[in-house]
């Protein structure tokens, strides 16, 4: 079908060698059982675009019998001139560990969504979770019956805990040092009443990545991440050091010069590392792939405390545990996580992030909370202060 509505400026955004979003919305109007979501979409954008206003609102809770959370009410401001989209609900999947789909997986959900909803999806939500955006309150539970008897769950959302989402990690990746798939699953699958069924001061993230190089982001986006780490020497292959400095490669300028803790020097033909001061930020092993590996002892560091900029600024993770060992079934990980999370459900504020909560409560009360010891690594910057304080306790 052709556009009810004019959309020059939306039409602007189809011009030039990149994808467009537009370009796709106007394909939906063609392929789903309710074209006129779509299309008032699109009308609904154009005015947004011109009136420089957004026309969302929230308007309401919806949701499918027994759960809580996994569908995101929202409702146009101007139902009567974009009627449709008077309803135009977000329905989170449960995306899998890794985000590995077949195309048959695939095929079967976007056949689905093409009968109950507008056809949009988006591949994936920073969350994780597989997004479908725009379906009517009356379609939610038919829908859901569809997607459940195929196996398919609804995702976090609310204040709740958020769908856990990994890197592919061993399924793919030489660097991986934990299998990031399975602990993915075991933490959503201990967790299945948390993620359904807000109850929490808001929500909570947690991100598994198999190594420093991060490629889920934790670190900046997960209130508890997991990153794979190793104990012990980098492990160097010298004959191909001598290999990369012989095929041409810079390794002064393009490797040791960017060592964050300079532990590395390369004398022309070796590479030496003081291992005592590397931070394992696997940028010499991601340039020097058959040179370098990380060491034989592998595991995890447990980071608590990223956010993006929502009631107060932006965080970072900080290292909580420096190292742990993630072997299945990954009981000393759920236990921490389970501890961790009661201590900042007891204490937080409403719409409180963990690392917003320990910045105003301190990292000494969350240590004593989750039996976690204090350690030099947990120190996230210098103290600004002189002042130190003690109880009666510590000279026990």
């Amino acid at each position: 079908m052709s556009g009810k509505h004019k959309t020059p400026m939306l039409d602007e955004l189809e011009k030039g060698p990149f994808p467009s979003f537009i370009t796709e919305i106007k394909k939906a109007r063609n392929s789903s059982a309710m074209p006129e979501m779509a299309d008032d979409e699109l009308g609904q954008l154009e005015k947004s675009y011109n009136s420089k206003r957004g026309y969302w609102k929230h308007g309401g809770i919806v949701g499918v019998l027994g759960y809580g959370s996994g569908v995101i009410g929202r409702y146009s401001s101007l139902p009567d001139e974009y009627p449709g989209v008077a309803h135009f609900h977000t329905y989170r999947i449960n995306q899998p560990s890794g985000f590995f789909y077949t195309s048959k997986a695939l095929k079967e959900i976007c056949d689905i969504w093409d009968k109950y909803g507008s056809g949009l999806t988006n591949m994936h939500g920073s969350t994780g979770d597989l997004v479908l955006l725009g379906t009517t309150t009356e379609n939610l539970e038919t829908l859901f019956a569809e997607y459940s008897s195929r196996g398919w769950d609804l995702g976090g959302s609310g204040s709740a805990m958020r769908t856990p989402s990994c890197c592919v990690g061993q399924a793919r990746c030489e660097w991986a040092m934990i299998d990031t798939m399975d602990i993915c699953n075991t933490v959503t699958q201990h967790f299945q009443d948390e993620l359904h069924r807000p109850a929490y001061p808001y929500k909570i993230k947690n991100k598994i990545s198999g190594c420093a190089c991060d490629c889920v982001a934790a670190i900046a986006r997960a209130d508890i991440s997991v990153i794979g780490t190793w104990k012990g020497d980098i492990q160097i292959n010298q004959a191909e050091v001598k290999k990369y400095a012989d095929s041409g490669m810079d390794i002064q300028s393009d490797v040791i010069d960017w060592c964050p803790t300079e532990c590395m020097s390369f004398d022309g033909s070796s590479i030496t590392i003081d291992n005592s001061q590397c931070n394992r930020c696997m940028h010499c092993i991601t340039r020097m792939t058959k040179a370098l590996k990380p060491g034989k002892e592998r595991g995890a560091s447990i980071l608590v405390g990223s956010k993006a900029p929502i009631v107060v600024g932006s965080l970072l993770s900080w290292v909580i545990v420096p190292f742990m060992k993630m072997e299945s079934p990954y009981e000393e990980y759920i236990e921490l996580l389970e501890n961790m999370i009661e201590w900042w459900d007891d204490n937080a504020k409403p719409r409180e992030r963990i690392g917003e909560l320990i910045e105003v409560k301190g990292m000494r009360p969350f240590l004593e909370a989750i039996g976690v010891d204090p350690q030099p690594q947990q120190v996230y910057e210098p103290r600004k202060d002189p002042f130190f304080f003690w109880s009666e306790s510590d000279f026990a």
